[in-house]
């Protein structure tokens, strides 16, 4: 199972992130990771939160332009090439990393990326078969 992400894009201007957070705030949606850039005059961000149907429902009823993504949440190992033991497993499979990004805290010692990619259950495969731990549904209970 993949996890779902929420993008947002939003006008480049100040305030505009803090509005986002502040809604989520308000109805005890917690941000577990977060990703934010500008892309010209807007900022594209992408978060993964403990409750993502109602926050996609949340921020839909404020106006947002939301889209709900899955993506795969996997645990950097902690030896020798960490972050390779991921990348590498995926270039060979000729899988697109479109975008990867931490989780605000841990469930254990591993830090935990988020990875878009663009063939997601593939990559999924691949990343069992070597061995890395793909965390699904218990992303949504990090504190």
């Amino acid at each position: 199972m993949a996890v779902k992400q929420i993008s947002v894009l939003l006008g480049n201007i100040p305030g505009a992130f803090a509005k986002l957070t502040h809604i989520l705030e308000t109805e005890d949606i917690g941000t577990i990771a977060v990703s934010a850039a500008s892309i010209e005059h807007d900022s594209r961000v992408r978060l993964v939160v403990n409750d993502p149907d109602r926050a996609a429902a949340l921020l839909s009823s404020f106006n947002f332009n939301i889209e709900v993504t899955p993506v795969l949440a996997a645990e950097v190992p902690l030896h020798a090439g960490r972050i390779n033991a991921i990348l590498k497993p995926l270039a060979k499979a000729d899988i697109n990393i479109l975008y990867l990004y931490t989780t605000i805290n841990r469930i254990g010692k591993e830090t935990i990326v988020i990875i878009g990619v663009d063939k997601l259950e593939e990559a999924r495969e691949i990343l069992a078969e070597n061995w890395i731990n793909l965390i699904d549904d218990e992303i949504y209970s990090i504190p």
